[in-house]
């Protein structure tokens, strides 16, 4: 059914029809937002160089163990004890783990570095969600641009593993705020009938570091380089400083109404849209609404109802199926035979092509329907791994790229599906507590891809059930394709959506 067909039920008419007038002020995507969209675009090339670096930073190196009687054995990641290793830098001549000789005994350090940024983004997502939805989206963001940046350039001239670690757990951090706020920033600048070419739009970033990351691990092979230049782009906060807006849809939650009919009006402007009923509309929607209005979320808010809670449940454990499997199976790539640049263009060329699958998904599926494919496509292309032979090496490089892509387009759906399902109020939270759980997949998923020294099928195998799980989950979902963004709690607790006839039915249901 067309969005423009769809109407909320059982809803005040006049309340939808004044929210509505808000968005239709700014218009739903113009000038304006598109240039948000470019605003942010440098800013969040890190927050995938970062996460997904690690294919390069600490890629799988052969070396040879010279022992005390002058004898020479060779090595692969595992011939151990090996007191004096002599690494082959003829692909990469620095590594993480040439630099402090992560191999043997010291093998777990290079995935604990990892899962501890995961942890920095899981610590990260809730505490800049939850500031976000306190003191506004826009000093959030701009503060953990700022963050990364130095982190990420001081994190390239430390020479100690501890010490870069805890920095790159400081980097993950300021990677989930800028993941989460950026989001929900564009959401709420975006009309209902948009959300899909926005939440497009928002990966282009992540996608150009994705395309760029193989560009710059074939051209710079030390670590150090690589850190450095990962975090580099930031810069572009010196360009979005004075353009990032704040969120009127947060001002008018918490009460400041001139500050938000002044954004608003800007916004109209640059769409070219009329502003002279602008602050009518408004003041007489912030009066009508003004003991809802002022309220302020938190955590709690999350769990004290019960259709609140069952929606952050089974939201929150799909994101945590996204997490373990897209950077799971990231990293996958990257341990499998053949030419690593390779691999990992040919799975960042595939990310590209996913920014129009995304649009195509979002646009003409149920959100519901396209997470249902989407999570049982990918099982089925890493079970079909598990029993491919070794000799099969480009059947599964071919099909773990394709199972990545189905975790990297559900990533996307489920962003884009947990926005519209929490009201104004606690939406950031909301998506902050998807975010850090997605984070707990993420830390654990470097630990699975060690079990092929156990069993070369159980990576393949484990990150195949994730999804299977995740799809059940789905169905307990209601869908909120078409519909308007909630602002307060009651909306959210109220709001359910049932099919009728065939149509979509966003309702509020009486209490």
């Amino acid at each position: 059914m067309e969005d423009s067909k769809i109407e909320p039920k059982e809803v005040d008419e006049k309340e939808y029809l004044k929210d509505d007038a808000i968005q239709r002020s700014m218009g739903s995507f113009g000038k304006y937002q598109m240039l948000l969209v470019l605003a942010y675009f440098p800013c969040k090339i890190p927050t995938s160089l970062h996460p997904l670096g690690i294919v390069f930073l600490a890629p799988p190196v052969k070396y040879i163990c010279m022992d005390g009687t002058d004898n020479i054995t060779e090595g692969v990641m595992g011939k151990c004890p090996c007191e004096n290793p002599i690494y082959d830098n003829s692909i990469f001549q620095e590594t993480m783990i040439t630099t402090w000789d992560l191999i043997c005994e010291k093998e777990w350090m290079v995935s604990f570095n990892q899962t501890l940024f995961m942890l920095g983004i899981l610590v990260g997502s809730i505490v800049f969600g939850a500031l976000s939805d306190r003191y506004g989206r826009r000093i959030p963001f701009i503060g953990a641009v700022a963050l990364e940046l130095v982190a990420g350039v001081t994190s390239s001239f430390i020479p100690e593993f501890w010490s870069f670690s805890v920095l790159r757990f400081f980097i993950g951090t300021t990677i989930g705020g800028i993941l989460i706020v950026s989001f929900v920033l564009l959401m709420e600048f975006t009309g209902k009938q948009y959300r899909e070419l926005a939440s497009s739009l928002t990966q282009l970033p992540f996608n150009a570091g994705y395309v760029l990351l193989p560009i710059l691990g074939y051209y710079f092979r030390t670590w150090q380089h690589l850190q450095f230049l990962f975090s580099i782009s930031a810069v572009g906060l010196i360009f979005i400083f004075w353009f990032l807006p704040e969120s009127p849809r947060w001002l008018l939650t918490v009460g400041r109404t001139d500050e938000a009919i002044a954004v608003i009006t800007k916004v109209a402007i640059m769409n070219n849209r009329p502003t002279e009923d602008i602050a009518n509309n408004v003041k007489l929607y912030q009066r009508e609404k003004a003991c809802e209005t002022v309220q302020k979320g938190n955590i709690l808010d999350l769990f004290r109802t019960p259709n609140i809670r069952k929606n952050i449940i089974c939201m929150a454990i799909n994101w945590v199926v996204c997490s373990f499997g897209f950077f799971g199976v990231s990293q996958y790539i990257g341990q499998l035979n053949g030419n690593i640049f390779i691999n990992i263009s040919i799975s960042a060329a595939l990310n590209v092509i996913a920014t129009f699958v995304i649009f195509l998904m979002t646009k003409y599926m149920k959100r519901r329907s396209a997470l249902l494919v989407l999570n049982i496509g990918t099982t089925i292309c890493l079970f079909t791994i598990a029993v491919i032979p070794e000799s099969g090496a480009v059947a599964k490089v071919v099909l773990a790229c394709i199972g990545n892509l189905g975790m990297f387009v559900a990533f996307i759906v489920v962003y884009l599906y947990a926005t519209e399902l929490f009201p104004t109020v606690i939406r950031n939270v909301a998506i902050g507590v998807c975010s850090m759980m997605a984070r707990v997949g993420s830390m654990v998923a470097p630990f699975v891809i060690t079990l092929s020294s156990t069993a070369v099928w159980l990576p393949p195998v484990i990150f195949g059930i994730a999804p299977l799980i995740a799809a059940g989950l789905c169905l307990l979902l209601p869908e909120s394709k078409g519909c308007d963004l909630m602002n307060t709690l009651d909306e959210g607790e109220n709001f359910n959506k049932k099919p009728k006839n065939g149509d979509i039915e966003c309702t509020l249901l009486k209490t």
